[in-house]
Parts: C-alpha cells; structure tokens; sequence
C-alpha cells in the first residue's frame, strides 16, 4: 500500500472542476450552495483555501498553528476563472503530498493536533467532494463520485463510521448531508485523523483502516519495515481492527500502532489494545515485534508511553496484559515497563498496571 493521496487529490479535483465547468453560464453568486449557507461562488472560493491551506502546513511542516495567510480570486474573476484557481490549487496541494517524507506531521485541530500527509490528503479529498455535492445540488445538476474516493476518505478519516450500503452514501450520511436506513440523522461531526504518540527513539503511529485492511492480508499498511515484517501477530490484530470498523465499533485511538524507528523510518511491530475500556476502567493491551528489533528495549519504551497515554485518560484505571507462561522475554518487557503479575494458570500470567489517583 503506497498511495500517499495525491493522485485522489488530483481525480477529486478532475471530477469537480469536469463537472462545474458545463454550468460556468450560471449565476453562481445568486445560488446557495445546498445545505449551506454559502452561495455557489462563496464555496468554490472555499474550496480553493482548502486546498492551498493544506497544501501550506504540509509544506511548512506547520507544528503549532494554521498558517496565518488566505487567498483571494481578482476582481472580475468569472466562475471558469474560479474553478481554473481550484485545479491550480490541487495541483499544488498535490506537489505538497508528494515531495513531503510519510513521518512528516503538520497541525490540524481534529482530534489529535496533527495529521500526515494522507490525513491531509484525506481532507483535502473530502473538502473537494463535499463541496462540489453542495455546489451541484444548488445548481441543480447531478453529481456523484468515484466510489474509489468516498472509499479513501472514509478509510482514513472517518474511522468510527461504520461502513454503509456504498462509500457516497455513507460518507453523505457521516457529514449530515443525506440518510441512512436504520441509522439516526448526523448532526454534528468531526473527522478524525490518526493518532500518534512520540517517545525518545519511536512513534507509535495509529492504524487507519486502509492500513488494517492492507496488514490483514499480504500488504504492508503503508509502513517501510524492517527486514521479517510485518509478523503474524500483526496481520492477526489488524484483521480485528478491520472488522471492529466493519462492525461499526472501532474507536481509533483504543485500536492498533504501529511502532516506527525515528532514525531511519523503518516499522518495526504493533501494539495496541484488544478493545475500548470496559465499565471499569480495565483495558488490555497486547504487542509484537519483527524479530530482528527485538533486545533493544523498544517493547518496553512503548509500552510505557502508550500506558502512561491510557491512564492519562479519565475512562482508564487500569491496563492489563496477559501473557503465555514460557514467554520470557514478555514478561520481562512488562516488569521493566512497571507492571505487575496478579494471577496465573497453567496457560498465562496475569499483567495488571495502575496509576495512582489522588
């Protein structure tokens, strides 16, 4: 799996700007954009920001904020004007993604403060075809795109939506602009970009489920790894992240990670949890690694940052680990990252870790 959203940028832009540019005779100042409050011409100029803006923190590997600029069409600019301004902005934003290295993070607010270049890419697609629905159906035209980039958005930035009868359908429901049988209006959304948690010589770098559905079978998710990567373990616990996003239950930051070296790029295992937290707080965590990364205290240095994230959070009181009894390496992994053995059987021990509360 190598697509790094350009070229869904590019085909969103193409289709957009094919679409659009047969009603350029229409007044678009006059016609309000679907649902929203913007006319047509307001949206077309919004779309342009948004890619441009995208295009902007990507390039400046923005860490804190937005970048402080916007864009505006010359007067007199007519509507083919405009959209000719959308597709310079796309290919733009397109160039961004491109020459901008996969570890590279830039700030967006939703959820986590920051997002990768296929986040951006994600939103910059959606942006693209939402906005050119809204346009469309305020100038009374037909439009829907290719299932390919609903699929591409909803996969990477709407991982809590579960999966609908088609990808246009569904992602029109999951932003308030259409329904679905059996499911309630959408009212109010976010999308919600991968979480990510640094430590001294890692990233744990949480699995979209584009990238689970990739691991689960023969591909790569994405992820340079190191040599014997990815291992079973890993293709197991995506397949079950994937089928969590089938099933409409996966909660992205209660999911998987990848752990990816920060001196050279390379994966080098998963760790992540088996499920949310229960209604005591209890939340198990299980992990791998290739082969080759093993003895160099990676397991333990992520296990205690993802830890120490999950007891930071108000739902978490304690995380558990279970482990095979002949699995020594493991349970060593776990005694240095602080936790403590509470019960055994024939089979496995039990790990449990707490943080003290005041």
């Amino acid at each position: 799996m190598r697509t790094t959203g350009a070229e869904q940028v590019e085909q969103a832009v193409d289709e957009c700007v094919g679409l659009l540019g047969a009603v350029t005779d229409r007044d678009w100042e006059a016609v309000r954009a679907g649902r929203l409050e913007w006319s047509c011409r307001e949206t077309a100029v919004h779309i342009a920001e948004d890619l441009i803006g995208y295009a902007g923190q990507l390039a400046g590997r923005e860490p804190e904020s937005y970048t402080p600029f916007e864009i505006s069409l010359e007067e007199g600019t007519d509507n083919a004007g405009a959209l000719r301004v959308i597709r310079t902005m796309g290919a733009l934003f397109a160039a961004a993604i491109r020459t901008t290295p996969r570890e590279v993070r830039a700030f967006h607010p939703y959820p986590f403060r920051s997002a990768n270049r296929e986040g951006f890419a994600a939103m910059g697609v959606a942006e693209v075809l939402l906005h050119t629905h809204d346009m469309a159906e305020g100038l009374g035209v037909a439009y829907e795109p290719a299932p390919e980039l609903c699929d591409f958005v909803l996969t990477r930035i709407f991982p809590h939506v579960q999966p609908g009868p088609t990808p246009w359908r569904t992602l029109l429901w999951a932003t308030g602009r259409g329904d679905l049988p059996g499911r309630e209006p959408v009212t109010g959304w976010r999308w919600s970009n991968n979480h990510v948690i640094p430590t001294e010589r890692l990233t744990l770098q949480g699995v979209t489920p584009a990238a689970a559905g990739d691991l689960s079978t023969v591909g790569d998710g994405g992820f340079e790894w190191l040599d014997g990567g990815p291992i079973e373990g890993t293709r197991i616990g995506s397949g079950l992240v994937f089928k969590q996003y089938e099933d409409g239950v996966h909660r992205p930051e209660w999911g998987m990670y990848v752990l990816v070296r920060r001196e050279d790029g390379r994966a080098l295992g998963a760790m992540g949890f088996h499920s949310v937290p229960d209604e005591s707080g209890r939340l198990e965590v299980g992990y791998d690694l290739v082969e080759a990364a093993r003895g160099h205290g990676y397991a333990t240095e992520a296990l205690r940052a993802l830890s120490a994230w999950a007891l930071s959070r108000d739902e978490v009181r304690t995380v558990v680990a279970n482990v095979e009894r002949d699995n020594a390496p493991s349970h060593r992994v776990l005694a240095r990252a602080g936790f403590e053995a509470v019960a055994q059987d024939t089979e496995q021990v039990a790990y449990e870790l707490r943080e003290p509360r005041g």
